[in-house]
C-alpha cells in the first residue's frame, strides 16, 4: 500500500513538472522551473530526468533548457483530435442562453459557409431567428463577419469576388474585417433580418485558427447591447474564450 501511495504521489508530481514546462513555454530554465513549481531544483531534476528518459521532456544542449519532448506533443495532438468543439460547447451555450436570456447558436465553417449546427432557444426569445442547417451570407450577418475576418486571405478574396463588390465597397469592408479582428467580436442590428440584433465571437483551436462562432440573437427591443464593457459582450468572450482553452488555444 505504501509503494502504491509512493507512485501516486510520482505521477502527481511529475505531472505537475509537465504541466509547468506546457505553462513556460516553449523553454526553460531548471531554476525557473523549480521556482515557478516552488520545489527543490534537485527535486524537479530527477523529475526531468524521468521525463527525458520517456520522450516526455527534452533539453537543449547549447542551452540546458528543458522543453515539452515528442512524446508530450503526440499525446497532446491525439487528445486534441479526439475533441468534438460541438461537445465541449455544448454546456457553455447552454449556460449563456440561461444567464442572459437570450437565443444563443453554434455555427462551424462549413462547405457552404457558416453553417448553424446548434441553436439553445430562450424561453422568451421570437422562434424564426435561425434554424440548425442555415447558412449565414459572409459579409451580411454577425456570424458570418467574425468568421470572415478570421479566415485565410485567400479564402476571404474568393468570397469577395463571389459577392461581386466594388472596390469602394472592398476597401469598406477590408477595414470592417481588421476591426473586428482587433475588437474579438461583433454585433449587427437588424442587417440580416429586421428586427433582429446579433452579437458574435470567434472560438480558435490550438493553431490559433478559427473553428466556429458563438451568437446570440434577440428582438431589437431587447437587453442586447454592442458595448465592449456591457454585460453581455463580457459573457459571450468568457465563453468563446473558455471552450477556445479546451480546443486548446493559448
Amino acid at each position: 500500500m505504501a509503494d502504491r501511495r509512493q507512485s501516486v504521489g510520482s505521477a502527481e508530481v511529475a505531472a505537475q513538472v509537465l504541466k509547468a514546462l506546457a505553462d513556460l513555454a516553449p523553454s526553460t530554465s531548471l531554476s525557473r522551473l523549480a521556482e515557478y513549481l516552488a520545489m527543490p531544483a534537485s527535486k524537479v531534476h530527477r523529475y526531468l530526468q524521468a521525463l527525458i528518459a520517456t520522450g516526455f521532456a527534452e533539453q537543449d544542449a547549447a542551452s540546458n533548457h528543458y522543453a515539452l519532448g515528442h512524446e508530450a506533443l503526440r499525446v497532446g495532438l491525439i487528445a486534441l483530435g479526439k475533441m468534438d468543439v460541438l461537445k465541449v460547447a455544448t454546456p457553455y451555450l447552454l449556460q449563456l442562453r440561461d444567464q442572459l436570456n437570450e437565443t444563443v447558436f453554434f455555427a462551424v465553417w462549413g462547405n457552404k459557409g457558416a453553417t448553424v449546427v446548434q441553436v439553445e432557444q430562450a424561453l422568451r426569445s421570437i422562434s424564426l431567428i435561425t434554424q440548425v442547417g442555415s447558412v449565414l451570407p459572409p459579409f451580411k450577418s454577425a456570424t458570418g463577419l467574425v468568421f470572415s475576418s478570421h479566415l485565410p486571405e485567400q479564402e476571404v478574396q474568393l468570397l469577395q469576388q463571389e459577392a461581386g463588390l466594388d472596390k469602394a465597397a472592398l476597401q469598406t469592408l477590408n477595414l470592417q474585417l481588421a476591426e473586428i479582428r482587433a475588437q474579438g467580436w461583433h454585433s449587427i442590428q437588424g442587417l440580416l433580418i429586421s428586427g433582429v440584433d446579433a452579437i458574435s465571437a470567434p472560438v480558435f483551436n490550438a493553431r490559433q485558427q478559427i473553428i466556429a462562432v458563438v451568437t446570440v440573437v434577440g428582438s431589437a427591443s431587447s437587453a442586447l447591447q454592442p458595448a465592449a464593457d456591457s454585460d453581455l459582450v463580457q459573457r459571450l468572450l468568457q465563453a468563446t474564450q473558455a471552450i477556445s482553452r479546451r480546443m486548446g488555444a493559448v
